[in-house]
């Protein structure tokens, strides 16, 4: 069975090793973690039971496949902790907005095989939606297992390198404008007249049901809206306010917008 360590132990590796050991993709036996915050540590070493390390280069050498779960600007500085020798030959999987394989090659060597994935944060309860892209000389092996890892926490889907900066966009980008329509909504039913819990929950379970009748019908959105939609009704009343405020427009400025700033990003 694949032994595993994570270079960063922060939420998202956090969640991950859960999600790993819940499957039992990977046991706690055989996942490896080190972190420079002595809280991070205790929570792997303590609530996950999995092996914590005084080093990156430790944890790494003593696994088959890394994972780089730390923010993109120290990435660069935390892969060189690592020697050489310890990345020798291993998978090393990358959840860095921004850093490309050519950079994470850089940093390796030429042994290392690179995979870049693009979770989201809904990572957190099992309900990521991930984006991989693989390097040349990753296997097909090496890309199933991956997709194998990942489907422990939520959906994925494998694209071209291309495509990671759209997907940061949409996905990687999204929750928070789903969070930010869940709050209008809460605002909405709060200025009809609900209670604020009231409110809040109903539009959260709504956003969840709506999104779960897309993935499980495999129907078109514009054909579950005019489902729900009768002439002369309430919902076409409130699809007209939304358009004459702009709200698709909004959306859809809101993914290209982030996609731009993604790839100036990896360009820093």
């Amino acid at each position: 069975m694949v032994r595993l360590a994570f270079v960063g132990a922060g939420q998202m590796a956090e969640a991950l090793a859960k999600g790993f050991i819940a499957k039992k993709v990977v046991p706690s036996s055989h996942i490896n973690a080190f972190d420079i915050s002595d809280a991070r540590r205790r929570v792997f070493r303590e609530e996950l039971k999995a092996t914590v390390h005084d080093s990156n280069d430790s944890a790494v050498a003593s696994s088959d496949v890394a994972i780089l779960a730390v923010k993109p600007q120290y990435l660069s500085a935390t892969a060189q902790t690592v020697t050489p020798a310890s990345w020798e030959n291993k998978l090393v999987l990358s959840i860095a907005a921004g850093v490309t394989i050519d950079t994470l090659k850089s940093l390796l060597p030429a042994s290392a095989r690179v995979v870049r994935i693009m979770p989201n944060t809904p990572c957190l309860v099992g309900e990521s939606a991930s984006a991989i892209a693989t390097s040349e000389e990753a296997t097909s092996e090496d890309e199933e297992l991956v997709r194998r890892l990942f489907a422990t926490v939520g959906t994925t889907i494998s694209v071209d390198e291309g495509l990671i900066d759209a997907v940061t966009g949409l996905s990687g980008s999204g929750p928070a404008y789903i969070f930010l329509m869940i709050e209008a909504l809460s605002d909405g039913g709060v200025r009809s007249g609900l209670p604020r819990g009231v409110a809040t929950k109903l539009a959260a379970q709504t956003v969840m049901g709506a999104a779960k009748m897309v993935l499980e019908t495999g129907k078109h959105p514009g054909e579950l809206k005019d489902m729900v939609t009768s002439p002369a009704g309430t919902t076409i009343a409130g699809i007209a306010a939304l358009e004459e405020h702009g709200a698709r427009a909004a959306f859809i400025d809101a993914v290209t917008k982030a996609t731009q700033r993604s790839k100036e990003l990896s360009k820093l």
